[in-house]
């Protein structure tokens, strides 16, 4: 493993305005991520799991301390930055699924390519490369809503890795497949980070998902525990 890590979270606390107090919902944070890691975050709904990894992949900023994504603080970015980096070197994979229905499979794989400028034709390529790697090289001219549930979270998972990222952030990848399904799509995810040597970091509520991945983090009460 490179001996600087891919993430560095340093002190990071988040704090949001309620009506009638100031919420406090991360407190503290130190965590450090090598290149490579498969780590699960767990915890109680509310505890804070979400906004972590929304903060470790730019979508939200802490009101305290510092991230360091691969050497580099994400405060101070512009938003294009941002963009580019959420585009190029972080992949997402949320609960629902969020592919577009009018376009598919193999449209849907390719969009962060075109999106970043690829040629189409180079971004349908690696998207149908991509797509063999989950299982779904026979679904590439379907639209997605004549998917299953764990298809289509396949076809989510094929598109943030598509341009091989440094990082796949993951919030509840399995929260809305039955057990049989979700269990495999954790299989895939194990698969892609020894297969890929790709950094996955999990947000789950299933201890079984959890279970197989290499470290195990819980959060309570906006403090980070290992588990």
């Amino acid at each position: 493993m490179s001996s600087e890590p891919l993430y560095l979270l340093t002190g990071v606390g988040k704090e949001y305005d309620a009506p009638t107090e100031r919420l406090q919902v991360l407190r503290r944070i130190d965590l450090r991520i090598e290149p490579g890691e498969s780590v699960a975050v767990i915890g109680a709904s509310g505890s804070g799991k979400t906004t972590l990894l929304h903060i470790m992949g730019t979508l939200d900023a802490p009101s305290s301390g510092e991230v360091r994504f691969a050497g580099r603080p994400l405060a101070g970015l512009s938003v294009r930055a941002r963009a580019e980096l959420r585009n190029r070197e972080i992949g997402f994979v949320f609960q629902f699924h969020h592919l577009l229905a009018e376009f598919s499979t193999l449209e849907n794989v390719a969009m962060p390519g075109i999106i970043g400028g690829m040629d189409r034709g180079e971004a349908l390529e690696r998207a149908r490369e991509t797509l063999a790697l989950v299982g779904l090289e026979h679904r590439l001219e379907h639209r997605v809503t004549t998917l299953s549930g764990g298809e289509r979270q396949r076809a989510a998972i094929a598109r943030a890795v598509l341009l091989r990222p440094k990082v796949v952030l993951a919030d509840e990848p399995t929260g809305n497949l039955d057990e049989k399904t979700g269990r495999s799509v954790g299989e895939l995810l194990v698969s892609l980070n020894r297969n890929l040597g790709m950094t996955f970091v999990v947000v789950t509520h299933n201890v079984e998902l959890a279970s197989v991945l290499g470290r195990r983090l819980e959060l309570r009460s906006g403090e980070l525990y290992a588990h």
